[in-house]
């Protein structure tokens, strides 16, 4: 790896600080983009070398020349198209990066109906935020295509780990479906997901769509059960789909709506990793 081998992190939040403090630790140049102040005070209290964006606004040209960039800014909030995303490709289109890393969504694969799913499944957006991501994955496709920019696109689905569990939500004692109703959800740890991310970013070969999952879906009965067993807190009551229909949010019921279960073969083959928490029960032992 070259002395200045540089990467830069766009939406350097929880996972994106995690994986600066990473590759930080193996002598590797890393930038950080932000959008506020208190992320930006946050990333340099952590050493992390960092600046804010405003990715809802027309940009002024970024270099990103002999750089690799991973993007993890959320999409917009409303709408159906990514135009942060749009800002972003066009600020940085005069001084490219070398390599491009996307991280999307497992959304954007919509209600399978609990049924196993891979990269090869055409893609089926649902909720409004699920269409966001498509478009963004559209938007650099198109553009990696037309300035031959290696692409890397992880599709990611939830997120657990240390910091990262819905801890108010089930002390609220805020009720979720029971097992019967419960569809099938699929997860990551945090930490496999940032193993997975510096490989993305360094190695020279991968490039393509991958699944970052750790192969072993199950219910959102048993995450939220399982994780308020790990932090010794009650277990939230449990209701029926008929009964969540009037009681849960509009957000939580768009995740409800959909149920599918996905394997990550072609990830561990490809990025020659093993997982640190390959099933839930694992990464539960590790939250603090």
């Amino acid at each position: 790896m070259p002395d200045d081998f540089q990467i830069t992190i766009t939406g350097c939040g929880h996972i994106g600080k995690l994986l600066a403090q990473q590759l930080l630790k193996k002598n590797v140049r890393v930038t950080g983009h932000v959008s506020s102040d208190s992320s930006l005070a946050e990333c340099r209290s952590r050493n992390i070398a960092c600046e804010i964006i405003e990715l809802d606004k027309p940009l002024a040209d970024i270099d990103l020349s002999g750089q690799r960039v991973i993007y993890l800014a959320p999409p917009p909030r409303t709408g159906k198209t990514d135009s942060r995303m749009t800002n972003y490709l066009q600020a940085i289109a005069s001084y490219p990066p070398e390599k491009f890393v996307l991280i999307s969504t497992t959304g954007v694969y919509g209600d399978c109906q609990g049924a196993w799913i891979d990269e090869s499944t055409p893609l089926n957006p649902v909720a409004d935020r699920a269409f966001r991501r498509a478009d963004a994955e559209k938007q650099v496709q198109q553009f990696c295509q037309r300035l031959d920019i290696p692409l890397l696109i992880l599709r990611v689905p939830g997120i657990y780990g240390p910091g990262k569990i819905p801890l108010a939500r089930i002390k609220s004692g805020l009720a979720i479906v029971n097992a019967e109703d419960s569809p099938f959800t699929n997860r990551i740890h945090s930490a496999d997901l940032v193993d997975v991310c510096e490989r993305a970013l360094l190695d020279d070969d991968i490039t393509g769509i991958y699944n970052v999952t750790d192969g072993n879906p199950g219910t959102m009965y048993e995450y939220f059960t399982g994780v308020a067993a790990a932090m010794n807190l009650p277990a939230p009551p449990a209701i029926s789909l008929q009964e969540a229909q009037q009681q849960l949010s509009e957000g939580m019921l768009s995740y409800m709506a959909e149920s599918r279960r996905i394997g990550n073969k072609k990830l561990l083959e490809d990025f020659k990793i093993t997982l640190k928490y390959p099933r839930l029960q694992d990464g539960l032992k590790h939250l603090s």
